[in-house]
């Protein structure tokens, strides 16, 4: 559970925890792109460290080509660690793993004091630049030969292998665009370096007042400007002191606070960014041992997630000119059960039984308390209508009169079997078909063994009872 303060807010600590891992997608694949992998100076010092500790430079080339193509799933970056899945020749990726030693508690403190009395060097940092002077100061950020730790799951002992490899060509491109990946790799966060290095400031801005309030004023005894006047000699009077509230106030390094919060107009937001066509994958996870989750189970709830939050962002999209704009969520709350058959459902979108989908059905029904063979059934009634032919499955209804009592007359002039009428359903028990009306208006298809009661989802549900008995009677 997250800590939190009594008025609702994360607790220092949870945050500062928060701020010391930062995760990044996969990096697009550089189709076509020659030269020098990294763009800046400390990124092609980055892969310097690399080449040192490289074994083989084959294995490197092959690393480069793999972060090159893509290969590199999303990268996680924590003190004294960089670790990401990268595909490689087998179905499953492999975890590579990089590994740096941090900086000590007075290595950081030399390094915040080397920031805090050059300002520049702190602009620099924010304008997501390194300093040259601030990474050869006495505290070495950038790593050095025998630095870098490669690890990998893959069965190659090579130091690095290509995945290793493809890792540190990916983190190059990271430290290229954010150079406080690197700090973090080093042991603290964007946020927390930027709130010390603001205290250090406001220490600086106060003593060099300090200095200057305690300072001999000009013309006073001992005062700079004291003069020594001879016997006889006229002393000039002494200058009146400018009027407090006429003298300029004193700047020094920071901004003033009414001057940061002044209003003042400020640039309109950027349009929204364009959904994209279809909702993206995420990443496949490589096999474990002693992992508390199924990997493949993990990666298909992910794709669930993604997809229905490109759903809810469909339908939340802005609408065309002349039309309206759906608010509405395309999902509604499910209660447990129904949202377990949705995602067994999803999982398995083909009717087939396979040794896969026998063993969700058992899984499934041992957690609900279900036999097997009603998560089936539950499923099959999923595929052919969603929440409403879940609900059929089990529910009766009374229609109005309309369309129900219609159905008969049209199946009767279509020279179809004529079928009892029973709540909502139409039923011919000796050839064991049945249609069932839904409260959408449609009708859904099932049959069973001529003379039992056992009646099963069969194919999809449709707004005429013609064309779902004339279906059923074809299979």
């Amino acid at each position: 559970m997250t800590p939190r303060t009594p008025s609702g807010r994360r607790t220092p600590a949870h945050a500062a925890a928060a701020d010391r891992s930062r995760t990044f997608p996969p990096l697009p694949a550089r189709t076509g792109a020659g030269g020098l992998f990294a763009a800046s100076w400390w990124g092609s010092a980055w892969l310097d460290a690399l080449e040192t500790i490289a074994l083989d430079s084959a294995r490197l080339a092959r690393g480069r080509t793999y972060a090159r193509d893509g290969h590199v799933d999303t990268i996680n970056v924590t003190p004294g660690r960089v670790i990401a899945t990268v595909r490689g020749s087998r179905p499953r990726p492999y975890s590579a793993e990089i590994r740096l030693r941090t900086l000590s508690d007075q290595e950081w403190d030399t390094l915040l004091d080397a920031i805090a009395a050059e300002p520049a060097q702190l602009a620099a940092l924010l304008a997501k630049k390194l300093p040259s002077a601030l990474a050869d100061s006495d505290v070495r950020l950038l790593p050095g030969p025998g630095d870098l730790v490669p690890r990998c799951s893959c069965p190659d002992n090579g130091r690095p292998c290509k995945h290793a490899a493809a890792l540190c060509f990916q983190v190059a491109r990271l430290l290229d665009a954010d150079p406080f990946v690197l700090l973090l790799m080093r042991g603290r966060g964007e946020r927390e370096l930027l709130d010390e290095l603001s205290r250090r400031n406001a220490a600086l801005t106060a003593r060099a007042h300090t200095r200057r309030d305690t300072a001999p004023p000009s013309g006073s005894p001992g005062g700079p400007a004291a003069t020594v006047a001879g016997e006889g000699d006229a002393v000039a009077p002494a200058t009146a002191p400018q009027d407090a509230a006429a003298q300029p106030e004193a700047t020094g390094p920071g901004v003033l606070a009414r001057a940061a919060l002044a209003d003042r107009p400020r640039p309109p937001l950027p349009p929204p960014v364009p959904l994209p066509a279809q909702a993206g994958r995420p990443p496949v996870l490589p096999d474990g041992d002693g992992l508390p989750f199924d990997p493949e189970t993990l990666t298909f709830l992910a794709a669930d997630a993604a997809d229905r939050a490109h759903a809810c962002l469909s339908a939340a999209a802005p609408a065309r000119p002349g039309g309206a704009s759906a608010r509405r969520s395309p999902f509604p709350d499910l209660p447990p059960w129904e949202d377990a058959v949705r995602l067994a459902a999803t999982a398995h979108p083909t009717a087939g039984l396979t040794s896969a989908t026998r063993a969700l059905y058992r899984d499934l029904a041992a957690a609900t308390g279900r036999a097997p063979t009603d998560v089936a059934r539950s499923v099959a009634a999923w595929r052919q209508g969603g929440p409403e032919g879940l609900t059929l499955l089990d529910t009766i209804w009374n229609p109005p009169a309309g369309d129900f009592d219609r159905a008969r007359s049209a199946l009767l002039a279509a020279d179809l079997p004529a079928l009892r009428p029973r709540h909502n359903h139409l039923t011919d028990p000796e050839r064991g078909i049945q249609l069932r009306f839904g409260h959408d208006n449609r009708w859904y298809p099932y049959e069973a063994e001529p003379g039992t009661d056992d009646w099963w989802p069969t194919g999809p549900a449709d707004p005429d009872p013609v064309g779902a008995l004339t279906t059923l009677l074809a299979r």
